[in-house]
């Protein structure tokens, strides 16, 4: 009997196994189930828990990264006021009217009179002479924007996906400036460290400069290094109930000995306790404790830089939604690796291409004159958690396997020529590995062709 059973148990186990691995299909080249585990990737590194740079030496390369890219901006350097000639200056870079058409859902085509909508919203009658800045906190993630509406609008392609008004995300506990508000008051425009746009009032508190500084110095403090974390229910606070914080934030950390061990109903022994800011109904700032349940993926401090921590981060994000500009409660290729990067305490700037083109970390660059034989050089000595660059896009690098160079990243597209000199065009929408020879960056041009920058942060 007993033999009959382990018969059965090495079966069934077997068949579980095949059963699995025959339910795994993809059209991605190359791609094994296997791969889509972090564990996968650390255990072919060596070294993988060698400290890179301390949070000190990340301090510093900020501080570089600051005074070399004209984008990133320190807001406690920023002028107390604004000229009108500077804010429409602003303005114009921000909410300028493309000059490629625009389209809605439908399909109908932004008219004029439509723009003229949105450009008037802008609020550029209303400018002063001086306008005082102010400063706030963000008090939920948020969504930032090239014009004050929610209305979504389209390239002539109509990809739904791409929403041309999205810009970016500010998470929660994010400090901006904030230069000016809509006509309808309903949004700001304001200014974080490497972003400009605008976003809804009522997702910022408006405190003091001294206020706002203080909290995003303050210490001891926590990191989030989940890719979302939720903060505990709260009947008796709504604004901090099961709020929603992305990887990245830098939370102020509290103790019971400061709260007591009653935190909004709740005994906080099983629970992190943090600081947040919350609104109040006339907009200003104000602060909460908070809980945080240990299980929840948080870090105390920085998360240390190492090449296994890297891996482990951005596998966090398998399989979320590609969102263009943040959009869909998700992120982009520059936002999935700005927000693991984040959870070291590395700022970079936005956009891909000011990451790829910028000077700060390590640079190697390729021109019309780089052969594919130099990119495939520099690929295969590139160090796991190399950042590889192709216009509009960036990917994380995993290293080499089979010969083949490997990457993760938030991806839109799925493109790759066919065995009959066709062209495949899938999607991927999504944070996805994949090797980087068979794929093309776009129709006309592969990965490797379009690869113009491979940057090292440690």
């Amino acid at each position: 009997m007993r033999k009959l059973l382990l018969l059965l148990c090495c079966w069934c186990s077997a068949t579980v196994a095949a059963f699995a691995e025959e339910q795994f299909s993809t059209d991605v080249p190359l791609l094994r189930q296997e791969q889509l585990n972090s564990t996968f990737w650390q255990t072919k590194l060596s070294g993988a828990d060698k400290l890179l740079l301390s949070t000190e030496e990340i301090a510093g390369r900020n501080q570089q990264t600051f005074n070399q890219q004209s984008e990133m901006q320190l807001l406690q350097n920023l002028p107390t006021h604004y000229s009108k000639a500077e804010l429409t200056a602003i303005l114009q870079a921000v909410s300028s009217v493309p000059e490629a058409p625009r389209f809605y859902a439908d399909g109908s085509e932004v008219t004029p009179k439509q723009w003229q909508g949105y450009t008037a919203l802008l609020a550029q009658k209303q400018l002063k002479p001086q306008t005082a800045i102010q400063f706030g906190l963000v008090v939920k993630r948020t969504a930032l924007r090239a014009f004050p509406t929610d209305d979504r609008v389209f390239n002539a392609q109509l990809n739904t996906d791409l929403d041309r008004f999205a810009e970016t995300a500010l998470f929660v506990a994010d400090a901006v400036a904030v230069l000016h508000q809509s006509l309808d008051k309903q949004w700001l425009l304001v200014r974080s460290f490497n972003y400009t746009g605008w976003v809804k009032a009522a997702d910022i508190a408006i405190g003091s400069k001294e206020q706002v500084f203080a909290y995003t110095a303050k210490a001891p403090f926590l990191i989030t290094t989940g890719a979302k974390v939720r903060t505990a229910y709260n009947p008796e606070v709504a604004a901090v109930s099961e709020l929603q914080l992305d990887m990245g934030i830098r939370l102020p950390q509290l103790s019971a000995a400061e709260t007591g061990f009653n935190v909004h109903g709740q005994n906080p022994a099983a629970s992190y306790i943090v600081q947040l800011p919350l609104r109040r109904n006339d907009g200003s700032l104000a602060f909460t404790p908070a809980l945080i349940p240990r299980s929840e993926d948080m870090h105390q401090g920085y998360l240390p830089f190492t090449v296994s921590n890297i891996v482990a981060q951005a596998f966090k994000f398998l399989g979320e939604r590609y969102g263009w500009g943040h959009d869909y409660n998700g992120r982009d290729c520059t936002g999935f690796i700005g927000e693991i990067f984040r959870s070291f305490g590395f700022l970079m700037p936005r956009n891909s291409g000011q990451q790829g083109n910028g000077t700060y970390g390590r640079n190697i660059r390729f021109d019309s004159h780089s052969s594919k034989d130099d990119k495939l050089t520099a690929i295969q000595q590139a160090q796991v958690g190399d950042l590889l660059y192709f216009p509009g896009h960036v990917s994380l690098y995993l290293g080499m396997l089979d010969e083949q160079p490997f990457m993760i990243h938030d991806v839109n597209t799925l493109v790759y020529p066919t065995a009959d000199g066709g062209l495949y065009v899938g999607t991927l929408n999504g944070v996805v590995v994949t090797p980087l020879l068979p794929l093309h960056a776009n129709p006309e041009q592969s990965y490797l062709d379009a690869l113009y920058a491979i940057k090292s942060l440690r």
